[in-house]
């Protein structure tokens, strides 16, 4: 009797022990690891990778350079200034002696063919009017790879913590294993030592690999962090980064993605390809391709214009000396007006007419096939989305309430010398297994919600919000998402 009291006075401190490490808060979670402005925020992340991103200037700049170039090719090619002696005797080299000599200055000017000028102004004009749309979907797909990467990280700081956690009270449990083991009042056996110690050296394998992915998530991180300076008189770049390239801090709330199109995304009945397609055609990306279509259908109007005459004007005044007697000779005015017939047009300007009309279908099956692209991403994205959202409902209604509750009845029961050790061991690791899957399952969540709002930024400006308000990134597209 007095072995069976102090068996059960120890089963029961040593329960105490493990719920209080179960349901007291970790200083751990209450403190922050570092200062908040060495925190990377999920909309931080997002606005330095779209401020510091090369392609965008480097677009800009391409775009420059082709507006500059429509006003080049608007203008007439420069005049031809000929000087030259003509009609030099040879016998002599002497400029009197013959009164063909002359000494001879001409211009010329060309004219090219009907509205080539105009048209290859509008053309390149029409071109240079796709890259604003081009910056806006880049600036999307930026947010939502940099958003990803976040979100990845995320998880795995966050799963990091939760087995940081649980394994004070992996070790408390091996402590207690081992002190009843000790004292051989209770059912505990070596092996439930072996075991504790086991998990242990799991948990430790598992916190390598989390560690793993963590840096690999970072350094993908990183390098959307890191800004650059280029100087104006040189080439040289210098790179540099406001965060850490190693051990990068993420702050410790998951940002909530409010859902573009929540209605249509969360509605049970799927809508037609043709009822579907109005909500991708104003897309930046769709609206580039558009503007390359009209450009391309420009070139047809200037390959028709090669069937047009290219006229030139040519004007020349020749100077005369003296012929040899010393009498005056008139200088010499001519003026003459080329242009070019063209009879021969099969194989030339009906050719470069019927390449151009192609090349102008071509970029129409571009078109198709980035709507076909678009609305197989929102069909995956929101099928996926739809089931994980039964997932979170069966975890939060069922699945996590039934392993806790049978976590605490294993400990209940072995607190009352009638249940095993191991029984309780395994109901713990259930229970971080669970913790860990849910929290995988709510970053999938928010990663799935980028996916579509890329999806609608052309049809709604702001594709996340945070707190009710909207941060806009280099005045394109918004980049934010609260987080709770």
């Amino acid at each position: 009797m007095i072995k069976q009291s102090i068996n059960s006075k120890l089963r029961t401190k040593c329960g105490v022990s493990i719920l209080a490490l179960l349901f007291i808060p970790s200083l751990a979670a209450q403190q922050p690891l570092s200062s908040v402005e060495s925190i990377l925020s999920f909309e931080m992340a997002i606005k330095l990778a779209q401020k510091s991103d090369p392609w965008l200037t480097g677009n800009f700049h391409k775009q420059r350079s082709i507006e500059s170039m429509s006003t080049a090719v608007s203008t007439l090619p420069d005049p031809k200034i000929s000087i030259g002696l003509a009609n030099l005797p040879t016998n002599g080299f002497d400029f009197g002696q013959e009164g063909m000599t002359q000494a001879k200055i001409g211009i010329a000017q060309m004219f090219p063919r009907g509205d080539t000028l105009t048209i290859k102004s509008q053309q390149l004009r029409i071109q240079s009017e796709a890259f604003p749309f081009q910056r806006q979907d880049r600036e999307a797909k930026v947010a939502v790879t940099v958003g990803s990467l976040w979100l990845d990280a995320y998880r795995v700081q966050q799963s990091i913590a939760l087995i940081e956690k649980n394994r004070s009270l992996f070790e408390q449990l091996a402590d207690i294993a081992e002190a009843s083991y000790s004292s051989a009042l209770g059912k505990t056996r070596q092996q439930d030592i072996v075991r504790a110690q086991l998990e242990l050296t799991q948990l430790e394998d598992r916190l390598e690999k989390l560690g793993q992915q963590k840096n690999r998530f970072e350094g993908m991180l990183s390098q959307w962090l890191t800004k650059f300076l280029t100087s104006n008189d040189s080439v040289e770049t210098t790179l540099y980064s406001d965060f850490s390239l190693h051990d990068i801090e993420l702050s410790h709330q998951i940002p909530q993605i409010d859902l573009l199109n929540n209605k249509l995304v969360h509605s049970q009945s799927w809508l037609n390809s043709q009822e579907l397609v109005q909500y991708f055609t104003s897309h930046p990306s769709v609206i580039a391709i558009e503007k390359k279509v009209s450009a391309t259908k420009t070139g047809i109007k200037l390959a028709e214009q090669k069937y047009q005459l290219e006229w030139g004007v040519s004007a020349s005044y020749g100077y005369r000396a003296d012929d040899p007697m010393g009498r005056s000779r008139a200088d010499l005015f001519s003026v003459g007006v080329t242009f070019d017939l063209p009879l021969f047009t099969e194989n030339r300007q009906d050719k470069e007419v019927q390449s151009a009309i192609f090349k102008t279908e071509a970029i129409k099956t571009e078109k198709l096939l980035l709507l076909r692209q678009l609305l197989g991403s929102y069909s995956s994205a929101k099928g996926r989305l739809l089931r994980l959202k039964n997932r979170q409902n069966l975890y939060t209604s069922k699945l996590l309430p039934q392993i806790h509750d049978q976590a605490e009845a294993s400990l209940t029961a072995y607190t009352n010398d009638d249940g095993d050790f191991a029984e309780v061991v395994r109901s713990r690791i259930a229970v971080l297994n669970a913790e860990i899957d849910e929290l995988t399952l709510n970053v999938e969540e928010q990663k799935l919600n980028l996916e579509l709002n890329y999806l609608f930024i052309g049809s709604i400006k702001t594709a996340m919000t945070t707190n009710n308000m909207n941060y806009i990134s280099s005045g394109q597209y918004a980049a934010s998402a609260g987080e709770k």
